[in-house]
């Protein structure tokens, strides 16, 4: 199980501040739609001219197939490791990805993201009309069948996911609060125990990390208790 710190801060600067509090640490960081959108491509070079953090682009691709089998190819030009789509864009579309990326000399991890961790129950029904559970086995079993290399999704759908594919695909789960912190605006969240029963292979931790009084001490916390065996 990986480590993958959100850089979700109000600045880039912050951003920046916490990469090089955490450099040398065996950890992913993760730059999302708000950090993108206001920095650009800048924010990526500037965490790779600190230390060669893996980096997870979590940008959510959604839209028709063609479009976002462009905009896979654009990002995969730049120096990250993982990126995401959207699995309810449909089969076709995580199909098109995947065939331009895979034309390339080297691609990034590809993603599918499920059922946003913000969604309980009720209210992914009021959207989708099905249960979460029902339309997270879709989304996977499209997935992997279109060859994507995993899913974002809730921990508590990290082994149901593995069932219905392989144990190789891949499981990256937010809403990760270590060792029971707020759960703030996510709704099924879990700490590093559950994360561990349910087999997630990456953990994204942004809140507790970023918002404790030291950081990289916190980090080292959870990378010490990801080491400890499950009993």
């Amino acid at each position: 199980m990986k480590l993958c710190v959100a850089l979700d801060m109000a600045t880039m600067e912050q951003n920046l501040a916490l990469a090089k509090e955490l450099k040398g640490l065996d950890l992913w960081l993760k730059v999302g739609l708000r950090s993108y959108l206001r920095d650009g491509a800048k924010i990526i070079d500037e965490i790779k001219k600190i230390d060669d953090f893996k980096i997870f682009l979590d940008l959510k691709l959604h839209d028709i197939p063609n479009t976002m089998a462009d905009a896979a190819e654009v990002i995969a030009s730049l120096p990250v490791d993982m990126i995401n789509i959207h699995a309810s864009a449909g089969k076709r579309a995580m199909s098109e990805v995947m065939n331009r990326l895979n034309a390339l000399k080297s691609r990034p991890i590809v993603l599918a993201v499920s059922a946003l961790t913000s969604f309980s129950d009720n209210s992914f029904r009021i959207v989708y009309n099905d249960s979460i559970k029902e339309f997270v086995l879709k989304f996977c079993v499209s997935a992997y069948e279109a060859g994507l290399d995993g899913m974002v999704c809730s921990v508590f759908e990290s082994n149901m996911i593995k069932d219905a594919t392989s144990r190789f695909f891949l499981t990256l789960t937010p809403g990760i609060r270590p060792f029971n912190e707020e759960s703030n605006d996510q709704n099924r969240v879990a700490d590093l125990e559950v994360a561990k029963q349910e087999n997630s292979d990456f953990i994204v931790v942004g809140r507790p990390v970023y918002e404790d009084d030291n950081p990289r001490a916190m980090c080292e916390r959870i990378l010490e208790e990801i080491e400890i065996p499950r009993e």
